[in-house]
């Protein structure tokens, strides 16, 4: 006899991991050593369920009404009998609690009534028990134990057609909360194609088993891959992988080989357990939207498989090992992390230490945190999780914000158990507060790299340490050790950041160190995974570049000499912040994004935009070129602007909210409307802006390293009601080249490591080298910390900064080279010192000093570039006199490096000024090299190129057509047409005396867009 390995063998596997024995057997009357039996303990080889019979399930309320009553009849006895007195006959108050039971799951849904119970006249009916905790009572743990988990394979579900069955149903105390379709590849069925297929166009949606709300999840299953759903809409149905993930990418691992098992094996064995099935009830699943918002218009929220298994983890180890640890968590922008943060939050509340040994235990029936603080570097997203926490909250009033001390002093009083802040209001806590010591916090970061630099962080640092009350019997000695320890990752608080692109300073300060020095995060779901599973779109698949050329011309007769490093630099910056630079990018932009994004009703009509420029003004001056565009085309639609304070351009003094006409806190949600498709932006809503409907992005700004993948991220957000594909998406980057892009992704594609640690010896070194300078005599470091750590006036400080400084700046006659390059190493020994100091295993009281005494004195030394004056003068020497775009690469799909990324720690090499011999050329040579690089496509010399400029706008002008349908045609669009006419026909008549550049017109297609704006500014004058 063969193996069978069809879609029964697969319900009989998981049916028998489930109730320890299967329908085969019982109809064979085999009998089985696991077999059920009333009095059998819930855990075991196998998980406890009880085997249901389809003839149980009752379609018209989908309940299988056996164990329905079986559970409220062993359980509540009493609120049963309430309602039988009230009643002629069983049937009449059975019917009743069915009714009423199916009235309010369509209104709030089952996770609502498993949570709050059902409330029948005079009786409170409890539907489940929930699973105990550490400190829960016996009568607790003994109530959980009565809930009944059942599964029954081949369930009738549909009223009007009777012979239909899903292959497999979950029940709590006989209440539906998942239902399976089962496929098998080795029979050419899949749960990625049929199984999902089998759910939108062969299962009734309107049955009341299928409606929403009425279960948790749907599910597909195969021997190798999950996918879930939680709303079943017919064709539009979205679902998403509940996989493992294997190799950095999709998929699950194979299973074990000795002891047997299909890939997709945890599903049945680890997942559905009964203790996992309760905690999701309790602590995942979550309704989104208010109990008064129609229930089909909110959303169900089931966690993926990444983020169950992060929170799970997390909770484990602080549960295992206390508090005083450090986590990262590298999960994919776009994952989810909102939701993850808000799980772990909520469950990091209630964990308990496993034994009084675990480090912060108080006892075994308290839990290890009091508080969960959760810090956002992102103002946005404060908002946007404070939501979320919100949403989730069974137990009203424990969350709280925190922007100063007093508002956390008294968040922590009030019992409130989840406080959420920004890191910009992060520095209040040393302020007002007593002390924090023995309270145990968990400190969960959101974007972690961003987030702890600086001094916020040491303030954080301080403030969940010990308090720096005044104590007359500490010296300053001991006061500056306090300093050090309390900057130190305190022992009464656990640090859990989450990001997506981890630098290697997040990975060496939060990440797990292993036995070869390198350090890697305590849980990964990479980039890599979340594309191949379709959780986020691929933003680099369609990637279109522009490389600038320029045309720059000498505007005076001297020829003076210029550093030629920073003399390109500084044309470059010049020439792209132009207004004329602009204007031809903005129609560029205007030319893609119309007909390519607006025109073709992408995302049914709703498709954004975003425009991303190097800065406030740049931004500013794009918005101006684009909406003077787009009143020309008829304002088709509108822009919107986002820039943080006050900006004056041109004279005039610009805000947010003064140009767009609404408030700075109303951008978010005014772009969101469908009268506004493009958002203009420098740097802010880079990260942390989650809008779904984005699908077009054009870059003029220089993006590297995490900046580039936090930014092109905010296209990848999947918007399956609006039908979203990968191919909807599309980036034109006039800044920056494909390697460049390339090279920021490849680092966190997958997983991304530290080699090893950085080598704080480098310390010494700058420190040497500092003090062989001679600005600063060593008691006068000493004299400063005594001072500042005694809580001296500060005009006592005052003296002893000003002296060493008037050293560097004037007295030692330093050399401005020997100057930048001792305020560079004063900057590098601050850096590397205040993000090293919360790590280090050791403490060097002399890097301490030296630490808060050059914090004061570096924005004191004055250092000149002796060559910015003559840099100015550059800009004045020349004149921007064409510009041009050449397309290099169209829709370009760019191949990530699948090998997990190791980055190198911070340069440990000593860095100064002193280096490289700088080149100086010529006014002229700058121009030229400059021109060779940007602008190779024609080969007349700029003269030439004016005069030809010239004469053919003189003959466009000249054209019989021009006046009549050009000049005087207020119809935009013909107009431009008659533009493009006319100058087709005068090129056709110049072909023979202009041959090279009519090759050049005819071959590149950017060239002569370029050529044709310029010339319509010329005729247009």
């Amino acid at each position: 006899m063969v193996s069978q390995t069809n879609e029964q063998a697969l319900e009989a596997a998981i049916e028998k991991q489930l109730t320890g024995t299967c329908l085969e057997e019982q109809k064979a009357d085999k009998p089985s050593e696991n077999k059920i039996e009333e009095s059998q303990l819930p855990f075991g080889p196998h998980h406890g369920y009880e085997l249901g019979y389809p003839k149980e399930f009752n379609a018209r309320f989908a309940v299988d009404e056996t164990r329905f009553w079986k559970f409220l009849e062993t359980t509540q006895e009493k609120e049963l009998a309430r309602l039988s007195r009230n009643s002629k006959s069983e049937e009449e108050w059975q019917r009743k609690i069915l009714e009423r039971l199916d009235r309010m799951i369509k209104k709030y849904g089952l996770l609502h009534l498993l949570k709050k119970g059902l409330g029948v006249d005079d009786a409170l009916l409890t539907l489940m028990y929930p699973a105990p905790l550490a400190s829960s009572s016996e009568r607790v743990k003994q109530r959980f134990k009565h809930n009944i988990f059942s599964s029954t394979r081949q369930v009738h579900y549909s009223l009007d057609n009777p012979m239909e069955a899903i292959d497999l149903v979950l029940f709590i105390n006989g209440l539906a909360f998942a239902t399976l379709e089962l496929k098998n590849p080795w029979t050419g069925q899949t749960a990625r194609y049929h199984g999902q297929k089998q759910y939108r166009t062969g299962r009734d949606k309107n049955q009341p088993l299928l409606q929403f709300g009425r279960c948790l999840v749907h599910m597909v299953v195969d021997t190798d891959e999950v996918y879930m759903t939680t709303k079943l809409a017919g064709k539009s149905t979205f679902f998403l992988p509940f996989n493992k993930g294997h190799n950095l990418g999709a998929g699950n691992p194979p299973g074990l080989s000795e002891t047997g098992g299909h890939k997709s094996a945890y599903l049945w064995e680890e997942v559905f357990s009964k203790e996992s099935i309760a905690n999701i009830i309790e602590h995942f699943v979550r309704l989104d939207g208010k109990a008064k918002d129609p229930l089909n218009k909110r959303t169900l929220f089931f966690p993926r498989y990444h983020q169950m298994d992060v929170v799970r983890k997390l909770v484990n180890h602080a549960a295992c090992n206390g508090v005083g640890h450090t986590y990262l968590i590298q999960h994919s922008a776009g994952s989810g992390k909102s939701n993850s943060i808000t799980w772990a939050a909520y469950q990091l509340i209630e964990t308990y230490p496993e034994n009084m040994g675990v480090p912060g235990a108080k006892g075994m029936e308290q839990p290890l945190f009091d508080s969960v603080i959760v810090v956002t570097d992102r103002r946005l997203l404060d908002r946007q999780l404070r939501e979320t926490i919100r949403e989730f909250s069974e137990v009203k009033n424990i969350i709280a914000p925190a922007y100063k001390s007093v508002e956390l002093k008294n968040a922590l009083e009030q019992g409130k158990k989840i406080i959420i802040t920004t890191i910009q209001k992060f520095p209040f806590i040393i302020d007002g507060i007593s002390d924090l010591s023995d309270k145990h916090f968990a400190v969960v970061i959101d974007e972690a790299h961003s987030s702890q630099s600086g001094s916020a962080h040491d303030n954080m640092n301080r403030a969940m340490g010990s308090a720096n009350n005044d104590d007359e019997s500490l010296d300053a000695q001991d006061k500056i050790l306090k300093a050090m320890v309390s900057r130190k990752m305190r022992g009464n608080a656990s640090y859990f950041a989450f990001t997506a692109t981890p630098k290697n300073t997040t990975l060496e300060k939060f990440g797990i160190q292993q036995p070869d020095g390198s350090f890697k995060p305590f849980h990964l779901y990479s980039m890599k995974q979340a594309i191949e599973e379709g959780f986020i779109l691929d933003v680099l698949a369609n990637y279109t570049t522009y490389k600038s050329y320029y045309e720059i011309q000498k505007s005076i007769e001297e020829n003076p000499l210029f550093d030629s490093q920073k003399a390109q630099k500084k044309l470059r910056a010049y020439v792209e912040r132009h207004q004329q630079t602009i204007n031809i990018k903005a129609e560029i932009i205007l030319e893609h994004f119309i007909p390519h994004v607006v025109n073709q009703k992408k995302l049914k009509g709703k498709a954004k935009g975003m425009v991303i420029t190097q800065n406030i003004v740049t931004a500013i001056r794009y918005y101006k070129a684009i909406t003077r565009l787009l009143d020309k085309k008829g304002n088709p639609f509108k822009v919107v602007i986002a820039f943080t304070g006050n900006k004056e351009v041109d004279g005039f003094e610009y805000t947010e909210s003064s140009i767009n006409g609404f408030s700075e806190n109303a951008t978010r949600e005014q772009f969101n409307k469908d009268e506004y498709r493009l958002l203009v932006v420098a740097n802010k809503y880079l990260t942390g802006f989650d809008q779904p409907k984005l699908t077009a992005m054009y870059v003029d700004k220089k993006l590297q390293n995490v900046l580039a993948v936090q930014a092109l991220s905010r296209l990848n957000r999947s918007a399956p009601k609006l039908g979203k594909k990968t191919e909807d998406l599309f980036i034109l980057d006039f800044f920056n080249t494909v390697d460049d892009i390339k090279n920021a992704f490849d680092d966190f594609y997958t997983a991304t490591s530290l080699s090893c640690a950085t080598d704080v010896n480098v310390l010494h070194e700058l420190k040497e080298s500092l003090d062989d300078e001679g600005v600063y005599e060593w008691h006068e470091v000493e004299k400063f910390v005594e001072y500042y750590f005694c809580n001296a006036d500060a005009r006592m400080l005052s003296p002893i900064i000003d002296t060493a400084a008037a050293r560097f700046n004037t007295s030692l006659e330093l050399e401005d080279m020997d100057k930048a390059d001792f305020k560079i190493k004063a900057k590098q020994f601050v850096k590397i010192y205040g993000q090293m100091a919360s790590i280090m295993p050791y403490e060097i009281v002399i890097w301490e000093k030296l630490f808060w005494f050059l914090k004061f004195l570096i924005p004191k030394l004055i250092v000149i570039d002796p060559n910015v004056d003559q840099i100015d003068e550059l800009l004045d020497s020349v004149d921007l006199s064409s510009y041009g775009l050449q397309r290099v690469k169209l829709n370009h799909r760019i191949r990530l490096d699948e090998d997990e990324t190791e980055l190198t720690p911070q340069n440990p090499n000593p860095r100064g000024a002193h280096g490289e011999d700088e080149d100086y050329d010529p006014l002229d040579e700058i121009i030229r090299n400059f021109n060779e690089h940007w602008f190779q496509g024609w080969s007349a010399t700029p003269e030439e190129q004016r005069v030809k400029f010239l004469n053919i706008a003189d003959s466009i002008k000249a054209h019989p057509d021009f006046a009549e349908k050009y000049k005087n045609n207020q119809d935009t669009r013909n107009r431009l047409l008659a533009f493009q006419k006319i100058f087709e026909d005068v090129m056709l008549k110049k072909r023979r005396n202009e041959l090279e550049l009519y090759k050049l017109l005819a071959s590149d297609v950017a060239f002569k867009a370029a050529m044709q704006h310029s010339l319509q500014h010329i005729v247009d004058r």
